[in-house]
Parts: C-alpha cells; sequence; structure tokens
C-alpha cells in the first residue's frame, strides 16, 4: 500500500561546515556522532554559503589566467568547457537563510532545501526561470513569496513539514504544476482556484486540518493520486467522477459519513477510507469501479456488506475489521482475485471464529461451500456433474447457438433470430441494475439466466413463466448468484456444447469451411474491443482452445486473466497474442511448469502466476526486459531463479509463501529498478547484511522467517529500520 510516512528525521554533527550534494554525504562514519530526535538539536549554523557558489556558472580569474600550455595538459578543466549548474541540493544543512544572489544561477532546474531550519525564502527565487523542483521541506516556512508562483516551468513543489496555514490563491497561476506535497502542515482550506491546477497528477495533503473541498477540485482532471488522510473532512463532492483518471484515493482518519457513488471512476485501483464514520457501502458504487484492487473500509461503522461487492471483479484487498458486521455475502467467494479478506473485530455469527482465524481462503471456501448448499436447497439439485473442462461455446459466441442464430431471451441479445424476430415482444429485464452492469462489463457471460421463455429447438429448456415472475420480483444479486451456483451443479442446458478436444472443429467454426473465422456474436466481439481484457475466472477450466485466443489477437486484447481454474500450464494458444499481451493473471491454478514461449511476450509488463505448483522458471524467462511486476507467491520455490536477477526492469517481485532459504544479494544487485520485495513466510534463516546497501529497495517484507537478526520487532518498524540496522552491521 503506497503513501507518504513520517520519515525518522536524523542529525548530524559537522564539524566543518560544507555544501552538501546530497544527504548521505553528511553522514557520519562514527556511530556515537548521531543524535536522535529525544536529544537537544544542534544549533543553527551561523556560517552563510560561500560566496563563490552564487558565481559558480562565471569563470574565476585563476581559470581566465591559465595559459595554452596547461590547457593542452589538462582542457576538461576549462572554463569554455564547464556545465552550467542545474541541479543544487543544500539540504540537512541546518541553513536560517539563502542569500537573494541565487537568482544568479539562472540555469538551475532543481531547487533541493529541505531539512533545514528556514523560516522565509528569498523573492529571487521567483527569477529562476528554468526551476522545474523546488523542494522546502522540513523547514519552519509559513508561506511562500509570491514571486514563486509566477514560475514558469514549475512542476513540482514539495512544502510538506513546514507551519503553512493556508495556500496562497497564486497557486493556479503555476499552470505547469504537476505535484504538489503540503502534507503535515497546519492548512485549514484550500484555495478556489487551486482547479486551474488541469496538469497535476498528484495532490498529497494528508495531516493537516481541511474541513472541506473546493468544488472546483474536479476540474483538476489529470489527477492520478490523492492523499486527503489524516484532516477533518465530512464529505465528498458528489461529482467525483469527472476525475477519470484517479487511481489511487487516500481518506483515512477523517470524519466523512457516506462515499459518494464515484459513477464515472473506472480507473480508480485503490480506495482507502478507514477511520471515519461510514454506515453504508453504496451498491451503485460496486458497479461503477470495475478496477478496484484496494477497499480499505476497516474502523468505520459499517453494519451490512452488499451482494453486489461481487461486481469489484478485479478487488485483491477487502478490509472491512472493526466494524459491527454480522453476516458476510456468499457472493464474495466469486471474487476470482480476492487474496486478503480482513474482518476481525466485527460480530459474525454465521461463521465460526476458528474458521475466521484461519484466513481468507478458509472463509472464501466457506462461503463457496455455503452458496453451493443454499442452491441445492432452493432448487432440490441432483449432484450431476457440471463439465469442468472448459466453457459453453453458447457463452463464448455470446448466446448464438450452433447454427449461427441467437436465442432472443440470452442477457446480450440484440440480434434475435430471424425466424423469432416478430414473435418476440420482450428482452431480457435485470431485477438491478447491479445485474445489468455485470452483463455489460465483462465479456464473459453466464448465458440463460432470469431470462424469459425461450425456443426448446436452440437451448433445449424452457422457463416456467410463473416461476420466471417470481424470480423478477424476488431477485437480487444474491439469488443471481446462487441460481449460477445451482446451474454448475445440474448443467440445464444439455444441447449447450462445451469445449472437448475431440469436437473443436465442430463447435468452433460456423458452417462446412474450417478456415472461416468463428462464428462470435457482435456484442460478445464489441466486449472484447471495447475493454481489452479477456477475463475467465471460476469455471475450473483445464484447458483453453487456440481459437478463444485467436478471436481475442484480432479485437487488440492485451489483458488476459484465466484465474482460480484448472490449468496445467499455460494454454498453447496464448502464442497468438505474444506481441499483444501486457497482463497476464494465471494465479491459483495448477500450473506445474511454465513454457519457454513464455520469452517471445515482448510486451508484457504484468505477471502473476501466484498460488500454482511452480518450483522453477525457464532460462529464458529473463530476457522479458519489459516485465515490471512479477508475483510468484505461494508456490514451491526453494530459491529464487537466476534467470529472475536478469530482469532489468523489474520493479515489484512478490515471492512470498514459498520455501526459499537464502537471499541472493549478488543477484539483487543486478537488478537497479527493483524496489519491491516481499519475501515474507519463506525459510530464510539468515539476512546478510549487505542487503542493507541496496538503497533502490523501498519496501522490503521479511516476516514469517527462522532467522533469528533482526528482530521481529525491528521488522514491524519497517523497511528504513530493517536497511539502517543492517548497514550498521557491514562489517569493516
Amino acid at each position: 500500500m503506497c503513501g507518504p510516512y513520517p520519515r525518522r528525521r536524523r542529525y548530524y554533527q559537522i564539524r566543518e561546515f560544507q555544501m552538501a550534494s546530497s544527504a548521505d554525504e553528511l553522514e557520519s562514519e562514527d556511530p556515537d556522532d548521531e543524535l536522535e530526535l529525544d536529544e537537544p538539536e544542534p544549533p543553527p549554523c551561523t556560517e552563510t554559503l560561500p560566496e563563490r557558489l552564487y558565481d559558480i556558472n562565471e569563470a574565476d580569474a585563476d581559470s581566465k589566467a591559465v595559459n595554452l600550455e596547461q590547457l593542452s595538459i589538462k582542457e576538461e578543466d576549462a572554463w569554455w568547457n564547464q556545465v552550467p549548474l542545474n541541479n543544487l541540493d543544500l539540504s540537512s544543512n541546518t541553513l536560517t537563510h539563502i542569500s537573494p544572489k541565487i537568482e544568479n544561477l539562472q540555469s538551475l532546474t532543481v531547487l533541493t532545501l529541505h531539512d533545514n531550519a528556514l523560516v522565509e525564502l528569498p523573492p529571487e527565487i521567483g527569477k529562476l526561470e528554468k526551476l522545474m523542483r523546488l523542494n522546502v521541506s522540513h523547514n519552519k516556512i509559513s508561506e511562500l513569496p509570491r514571486e514563486i508562483y509566477s514560475l514558469p516551468e514549475l512542476r513540482h513543489l514539495n512544502i510538506s513539514y513546514n507551519e503553512f496555514k493556508e495556500i496562497d490563491p497564486d497557486i493556479s497561476d503555476l499552470h505547469m504544476l504537476e505535484f504538489l506535497d503540503g502534507g503535515h502542515n497546519n492548512i485549514q482550506s484550500l484555495p478556489g482556484g487551486i482547479g486551474f491546477l488541469v496538469r497535476l497528477t498528484a495532490l498529497l495533503l494528508p495531516y493537516n486540518h481541511i474541513k472541506e473541498l473546493p468544488p472546483d477540485l474536479v476540474n483538476m482532471r489529470s489527477l492520478q493520486k490523492i492523499d486527503l488522510m489524516q484532516n477533518d473532512l465530512t464529505c465528498l463532492p458528489e461529482d467525483m467522477g469527472l476525475l477519470r483518471k484517479l487511481e489511487c484515493l487516500y481518506l483515512q482518519h477523517n470524519d466523512i459519513q457516506e462515499l459518494p457513488d464515484f459513477e464515472g471512476n473506472e480507473t480508480l485501483n485503490e480506495l482507502h477510507a478507514s477511520n471515519n464514520y461510514i454506515k453504508i457501502i453504496p451498491k451503485a458504487m460496486c458497479s461503477n469501479l470495475p478496477h478496484l484492487k484496494i477497499l480499505d473500509l476497516r474502523d468505520n461503522k459499517i453494519t451490512e456488506l452488499p451482494d453486489e461487492l461481487c461486481l469489484l471483479r478485479n478487488l485483491n484487498r477487502l478490509d472491512v475489521s472493526n466494524n459491527t458486521i454480522s453476516v458476510l455475502p456468499v457472493t464474495l467467494s466469486s471474487l476470482a482475485h480476492l487474496i486478503s479478506l480482513q474482518v476481525e473485530g466485527n460480530p459474525i455469527k454465521m461463521i465460526r471464529r476458528d474458521i475466521l482465524q484461519c484466513g481468507t481462503s478458509r472463509i472464501l471456501k466457506t462461503l463457496h461451500e455455503r452458496a453451493l448448499a443454499k442452491s441445492r436447497e432452493e432448487g432440490g439439485g441432483s449432484d450431476g456433474a457440471f463439465s469442468s473442462a472448459g466453457i459453453s461455446v453458447t457463452r463464448l459466441r455470446g448466446g448464438e447457438s450452433d447454427s449461427g442464430e441467437m436465442p432472443g431471451n440470452f442477457p446480450d441479445s440484440s440480434y434475435p433470430p430471424q425466424h423469432q424476430q416478430q414473435d418476440l415482444g420482450h428482452e431480457c429485464q435485470f431485477s438491478y441494475p447491479c445485474q445489468q452492469q455485470m452483463q455489460q462489463n465483462f465479456c464473459v457471460y453466464e448465458p440463460l439466466r432470469n431470462c424469459p421463455e425461450y425456443n426448446p429447438q436452440t437451448q433445449g429448456q424452457i422457463y416456467e413463466p410463473e416461476s420466471y415472475q417470481q424470480q423478477h420480483q424476488n431477485g437480487n444479486i444474491r439469488s443471481l448468484f446462487v441460481q449460477q451456483q445451482q446451474q454448475r451443479l445440474e448443467n440445464p442446458f444439455p444441447k449447450c456444447f462445451m469445449y472437448q478436444q475431440q469436437q473443436q472443429q465442430q463447435q468452433f467454426f460456423h458452417g462446412q469451411n474450417e478456415s472461416s473465422r468463428l462464428a462470435v456474436h457482435p456484442r460478445w466481439v464489441y466486449k472484447l474491443r471495447h475493454t481489452r481484457t479477456l477475463a475467465v475466472n471460476l469455471e475450473e477450466l483445464t484447458e483453453v482452445p487456440d481459437q478463444v485466443f485467436q478471436i481475442a489477437r484480432d479485437e487488440g486484447v492485451h489483458v488476459v486473466d484465466f484465474a482460480r481454474n484448472q490449468l496445467s500450464t499455460l494454454p498453447n494458444g496464448l502464442q497468438h497474442m505474444k506481441d499483444l499481451v501486457t497482463e497476464l493473471v494465471v494465479s491459483n491454478n495448477l500450473i506445474g511448469y511454465v513454457p519457454q514461449f513464455i520469452s517471445q511476450f515482448t510486451r508484457i509488463s504484468f505477471l502473476n502466476l501466484s498460488n500454482n505448483l511452480l518450483n522453477d522458471l525457464p532460462k529464458e524467462f529473463g530476457v522479458l526486459n519489459t516485465l515490471r511486476e512479477l508475483n510468484i507467491a505461494n508456490n514451491r520455490f526453494q530459491f529464487i531463479p537466476n534467470c529472475v536477477y536478469e530482469l532489468q526492469g523489474l520493479e515489484i517481485l512478490i515471492a512470498s509463501e514459498n520455501h526459499i532459504k537464502m537471499l541472493n544479494v549478488s543477484g539483487l544487485k543486478t537488478m537497479p529498478r527493483l524496489s519491491t520485495l516481499d519475501l515474507r513466510n519463506n525459510d530464510i534463516d539468515s539476512v546478510p547484511p549487505i542487503l542493507g546497501n541496496l538503497t533502490n529497495i523501498t519496501h522490503l517484507e521479511l516476516v514469517g522467517n527462522p532467522f533469528r537478526q533482526p528482530r521481529h520487532q525491528i521488522l514491524m518498524k519497517g523497511t528504513d529500520a530493517i536497511m539502517s540496522y543492517l548497514r550498521d552491521r557491514i562489517p569493516t
């Protein structure tokens, strides 16, 4: 979970003042020289910066006096070959003021002044017309000179950890601003003109006292991340949906009582709203956030979880701890990607406490069993097996029969068979909007559910009209889900052909010409083309025919998701999409090996192989230079395969819940972009101290391993504490 957290500030005794180009240069080699926060801070430096600094771009007299003979020896030192200063870092120098002469540094693009004792800035900074990044965090500044708001190229502004009480309305003049961090101040409100910052992608204002958001906040259409945790907000703008690019929203520790519907926020990935006063999860919100992965609502006043939560098809983490929830909806078991369900601190009575303590998998299994049991009771179903080898042709064809005709009662039917077009006077109606939304948003459908009477020649099964009316009068998303479970048990559509290897050509190809295109309903093709996603989950698939991937390739699909099936390896048909796939999810299967053709995926950036039976990866795997995130958690790895260390672009590696015994620090050193390393719950018996030198790793998880050092208390303090502990134990 991303988000700013207050770092532990450290001060050092500097025996002789010097300009620091980075905070690391000031670190003392002697641990005894370090002063912690609970000791008195060193007095502010009374010296000023060297005057030569402000004229560093000008050649001094000695340089100009150098003769030609000297230049021939060291020509690169000639003053006319020197590059103007564009990055000035004066952080952690306990400076109390900056000279107005800083205006002489006209070439500056980056100015870093954080962690000093500044109370004000010189107005002359406003003359640095090329300045793009300004960091004045961790000072004692209460306002910025108005001249700064006229900087034409400023894109990054960090004023966090200061003493600001308000943000100047002139900030709206920073038309190029893309990043604004004003956290840990005393800001009471935001100026009305802030909506003019139309290029802003990140607005970080945690730990303030903001009570209300200005209406024009929603005009900042480029916003991707908003952090408003630890404020005094009571509500959010109703038209939050106008922020169509928003991906992360942090609202923890406020006074919010109600969440909006978020209609229009389809790109939202993370919603953190813990420690508020929220009572209800809006049903419409569930259908409006198809890409939501993290929903954190712990420590609120929620009494009930809606059945519509099953519409959050991509949800990975759901935290509703410490509320007043007594019942968990069985529809949660249909969330194929849910790997973390936190419900502790609720008065749940429908599930035994020992089951709740067993974790997410056990809870979801129990809910799934309850759904199946309920379907048997309500439908009086038999134990007839539902074919687990594939998906119905009717479903993939959008309900179209083998004859190429479309049954008029199919949920997505807008093209009824020609011989029924005049006879059909009705269309399938949904009891709840969320049911219709479920059908519209995803390209894989459960056929013939809650639909009126239809032609027995087409599907071979007729709903009783009275039963149909009763279903629609009493129906809800839970009954729809239970119906799906019942139909999987009873297989009520005998003429709904399944994918079987010996019948593929007969089932897939329309007509006698085997080279003709697969007869697929236009609405299904439209869904593939519109969402660029092929998602087939919870179908117990053991194989997938090549034709499925051929269609997906023709429609430009780049996200493939076959999580929670019974695949033993990657389907061979995936090779048809090797130049298109950017995200591949095959978690929760029975995959024992990864074929070599995975190396041909030239655009893949996300690969989820978690919860399988893998113990190694092919050596060709290392050529996937575009891969950014790899999840191999909960497999049988005893070591991280050597090919993983060849992934130069990898940023996130999740290898928890395996049997890894050692840390290969030499291999990790070869991964310059690796920032997140998760090795929880493995068999690592020692942690090499040199791991602390890998400063590119900003998130490290080591809990649940048998090593004795670092101790558990240090692991709980976070990555910074772990890395510092390891560095202190590197032999000198």
